[in-house]
C-alpha cells in the first residue's frame, strides 16, 4: 500500500526518504533519518521499531545489508507482511519484502539507495522509480531528487488502490532553519486528492522560505534597482534612511528572512517584492 525510497546524495553529505501511499499520514509512520548515520523506511505492518533499531545500528558502523538482516532477526512478526529500505553513509542500499506482502510487491537497491512497494499498480512503479534516480542529475538536491523518483512512480500508477498521503525527510549538517538544525526538509502533505503534486508545490514552498540564495544570482542593491526598491518597499510602509534595514523588516514579515544578504538583493526576493508578497504570488 505504499511505495518508497531512501537514499544517499552523490556527495554522502545527506540522507533522505520519500514515500507516498493510499494511507493516513504516511509520513508519521514510515520515514526516520539522522545525519551522517542513514535512513531508513518501514512500511506493509510497518514496525515503527525499525526506525530507531535502524538507525542504532547503522550509527556503530553496521552496513546496510545487514542492518536489514538484523531486524528481520530480532522481529517477533509478522515478518512475511514486513517491507524496509535502509541506507547508511556509504556503500549499497539494501531492501526486505516479506512473500506475504499484497501484490504487487518488491524492491531494487544499490549503491546508495533502495527502493520499494507494496500493492502497486506493477512492478514498473519500483522499476521507472529507479530509472529516474539512476538517469537523474547527481548534482540535483536530494530533496528534488527524491521527489523526481517519487514522481516516477506515482506516474506509473503508485498504490493500486489510489493516492492520499506523502512524505519527504531529509537531513543533512547545517543545512536546517538558519543553519541550526541538520533537518533539511521534512514536508508531510496526510490527506490529498494528488498528494505527490502537493508535496511538490510545498518544497517548492520550502525552496523559497528556507533555503540561501545563489551568491552568483545576487543583484547589487544600487542605481535604479535600489530607488525601485526603496519606492516599492515604501509602498508596503517600510520606510527609512537605511534601505537594507527596510529591507530586511519587509522580509522577516514575508518570511523570507534567509534571503536577505546586505548590500544585494535576491532575484527570487525581487520577484516577491514587485508581486507583492508570497501571498499575493
Amino acid at each position: 500500500m505504499t511505495f518508497s525510497i531512501v537514499a544517499r546524495s552523490a556527495d554522502g553529505q545527506a540522507l533522505g526518504v520519500a514515500v507516498a501511499s493510499k494511507f493516513l499520514g504516511v509520513g508519521a509512520a514510515v520515514p526516520a533519518a539522522l545525519t551522517d548515520v542513514g535512513a531508513v523506511a518501514t512500511q506493509s505492518y510497518a514496525n515503527l521499531a525499525y526506525r530507531p533499531q535502524a538507525l542504532a545500528l547503522l550509527g556503530t558502523g553496521v552496513a546496510a545489508t545487514e542492518t536489514v538482516k538484523a531486524l528481520i532477526a530480532g522481529d517477533d512478526g509478522p515478518i512475511e507482511h514486513r517491507q524496509v529500505g535502509v541506507v547508511g553513509p556509504e556503500g549499497a542500499g539494501a531492501t526486505f519484502t516479506g512473500e506475504k506482502c499484497h501484490d504487487w510487491a518488491g524492491g531494487v537497491a544499490g549503491d546508495g539507495y533502495a527502493i520499494q512497494g507494496n500493492m502497486l499498480a506493477g512492478e514498473a512503479v519500483v522499476a521507472d522509480m529507479e530509472a529516474a534516480w539512476l538517469g537523474g542529475d547527481t548534482g540535483r538536491p536530494l530533496p528534488r531528487r527524491l521527489l523526481d523518483a517519487l514522481r516516477a512512480g506515482d506516474r506509473a500508477g503508485g498504490d493500486r488502490r489510489g493516492r492520499q498521503s506523502a512524505a519527504l525527510l531529509v537531513v543533512s549538517r547545517g543545512r536546517g532553519y538558519g543553519g541550526t538544525s541538520d533537518v533539511w526538509a521534512d514536508l508531510r502533505v496526510d490527506d490529498h486528492a494528488d498528494p505527490v503534486s502537493e508535496l511538490g508545490r510545498l518544497l517548492g514552498m520550502h525552496d523559497l522560505y528556507f533555503e540561501f540564495p545563489d551568491p552568483a544570482t545576487l543583484l547589487p542593491l544600487t542605481g535604479a534597482l535600489a530607488d525601485e526598491v526603496a519606492e516599492r518597499l515604501a509602498r508596503a510602509g517600510h520606510t527609512g534612511p537605511d534601505l537594507d534595514e527596510s529591507l530586511a523588516s519587509w522580509a522577516g514579515i514575508e518570511n523570507l528572512e534567509m534571503r536577505i544578504v546586505a548590500g544585494r538583493i535576491d532575484p527570487l526576493v525581487l520577484e516577491q517584492l514587485r508581486s507583492g508578497g508570497p501571498e499575493h504570488a
